[in-house]
């Protein structure tokens, strides 16, 4: 069977992308490896690497679902910080037949300011498609809610806001950002079993989703991951009024003025069973 090795980041679910691979997979007797290279967001004074490399894989989880519901065969993996290196160690440990090299257009590429598709090319001697996707001018074949929420992440509000959402038709994708730390001194390994708990309910309730532990700082962590995805909406999960910290240190404004996107804030309150839903204006 032959296998194809697809390189990408930031331009996964790119029409010209996904249509390279449908063109592929249409003559048959063919799988995919894909490899996302990490990288690393801009804001914070600290990068996580657990979060960096976690951003990586919500690429490759989400991609890959998208194309198994297709029908297509893949598989993935989180490559080096380094797109040429991701390559290299991808080609030695699979020896694909051909690559596909998925980028931005040259204005905006620092993979093709460091000239990516002719080292590949010149390193390993299989035949290189090299495939620009320009999302400024894209419409995407679904739609991706980012979803931050921390102590409110199981709540019923939520989970019943998002099903919402994807009733509203078409492809939805959703991915869950939950801070590393809060005021109460909860760490990583919290943070990780509340993600874990609301992908299970997210699953549960038929969403396709993935999610990350993000920066401890929610507005960090909200900037980091509207710079590393391209994303329709947000979705910020709070306690009501003085019990949300968030809300005291005006999270909900602050997202709203860093990002174009649509943002909503649900409130979840243990003790009540609605929900409230405030729209950016």
């Amino acid at each position: 069977m032959k296998e194809v090795l697809v390189v990408a980041n930031r331009t996964l679910g790119g029409a010209k992308l996904l249509e390279a691979v449908r063109t592929r997979a249409a003559a048959g007797d063919v799988r995919f490896r894909l490899v996302v290279p990490q990288s690393k967001p801009s804001a914070g004074l600290v990068i996580y690497d657990e979060a960096v490399r976690e951003s990586a894989q919500v690429r490759v989880d989400l991609a890959l679902s998208a194309v198994s519901a297709e029908g297509i065969e893949a598989t993935g993996e989180v490559g080096d910080g380094d797109p040429f290196l991701a390559t290299m160690d991808a080609v030695a440990q699979r020896r694909p037949d051909e690559i596909i090299v998925s980028t931005h257009p040259a204005s905006h590429s620092g993979w093709l300011r460091r000239d990516l598709i002719e080292r590949i090319q010149n390193a390993t001697g299989l035949p290189v498609e090299h495939v620009v996707v320009d999302l400024e001018h894209e419409t995407l074949p679904f739609s991706v809610t980012l979803v931050l929420a921390n102590k409110t992440s199981s709540g019923e509000e939520l989970l019943e806001h998002l099903q919402e959402q994807a009733a509203r038709g078409g492809q939805h994708l959703f991915i869950a950002v939950v801070p590393q730390a809060d005021g109460s001194g909860h760490g990583p390994a919290e943070a990780r079993a509340r993600l874990a708990k609301m992908l299970d309910r997210l699953a549960g309730a038929g969403l396709l989703s993935s999610g990350m532990i993000g920066d401890p700082d929610p507005y960090t962590a909200a900037i980091n991951a509207l710079e590393l995805f391209r994303v329709d909406d947000v979705v910020i999960s709070t306690l009501p009024g003085e019990r949300s910290g968030w809300l005291r240190s005006n999270l909900i404004e602050r997202v709203r003025g860093a990002t174009s996107a649509r943002v909503e804030h649900v409130v979840v309150d243990p003790q009540a069973t609605t929900t409230t839903a405030a729209p950016a204006a």
